[in-house]
């Protein structure tokens, strides 16, 4: 138990990091991890998956609003593209939030896997996402775009407890902003997924009665988490700026694909 609590810790560093450079709040991390040490420490069984995407959504929540404050005292927001897109991603994530709890955690395991590979393969195939021409003015978001992307950005983060950096970060890199401020409007966009997708695991009427759970989220876990990741955003949002547009996306897809052979590896 004391080593799998110092994994979490150290993974939680890794959250932190990524939450700040790529603006994933810790979803794709916090959800292998949480899955990986309910299994070692035997704890809630059959529902480990549930469990897992509800505590990412906890450590969503701290993480997201922390880097989106670290962003925008650093100029990074961009009102107009995070707001409206906030309400419709509010809106998809409720709704995805309850369909997530009716979900087999086999079934769930399998989409957070071709959630990651249609990612991978989009960012790699369609132009725009390694390499963007950065305008003075970036193309606005259209409404169908707020409209029913943002619902459908929701459902999908919710359901899979990922934040919706994945198809924020291409849709704004593909209107031609910069990736540093794709990813840092990623955070604030990710809040709503998070809160949203908390409160409905959390008050879940099926959710396992155990020690150290609110509903469907491990406290044990999301606490250690925290504890390393929170100090890591604070020393990483002092360095991104310095991180070359090309390398920042192509990190980007990196990571997405050792998420993936990390979770084939392991039978998450």
């Amino acid at each position: 138990m004391p080593t799998s609590f110092s994994t979490l810790l150290l993974f939680g560093c890794l959250t932190g990091i990524t939450t700040v450079v790529f603006g994933f709040g810790g979803g794709f991390i916090t959800v292998p991890v949480v899955y990986g040490f309910l299994t070692v420490t035997a704890r809630s069984g059959a529902d480990a998956m549930h469990v897992a995407v509800a505590t990412s959504a906890a450590v969503m929540v701290v993480n997201a609003t922390v880097a989106a404050l670290a962003h925008r005292r650093q100029g990074r927001l961009r009102r107009d593209y995070v707001w409206p897109l906030a309400v419709f991603i509010t809106i998809g994530a409720t709704a995805g939030s309850f369909a997530a709890t009716l979900i087999g955690g086999t079934a769930l395991r399998l989409l957070f896997g071709a959630y990651l590979v249609v990612t991978i393969a989009d960012s790699l195939v369609r132009k725009g996402f390694l390499s963007v021409a950065h305008q003075t003015c970036p193309k606005p978001l259209g409404r169908g775009t707020t409209t029913f992307g943002g619902i459908g950005i929701g459902l999908v983060a919710a359901v899979l407890g990922v934040g919706g950096s994945v198809m924020t970060v291409p849709l704004l890199r593909r209107k031609g902003l910069p990736m540093a401020e794709a990813t840092a409007m990623a955070n604030p966009l990710s809040v709503p997924v998070a809160v949203a997708a908390t409160l409905v695991y959390a008050l879940a009427p099926t959710a396992p009665v155990g020690t150290g759970q609110f509903g469907y989220v491990d406290l044990t876990a999301g606490a250690a988490l925290l504890i390393g990741s929170l100090p890591a955003i604070a020393v990483t949002r002092r360095v991104t700026s310095r991180v070359p547009d090309r390398v920042h996306s192509a990190a980007y897809i990196v990571l997405l694909m050792i998420v993936l052979i990390v979770m084939v590896a392991v039978g998450v």
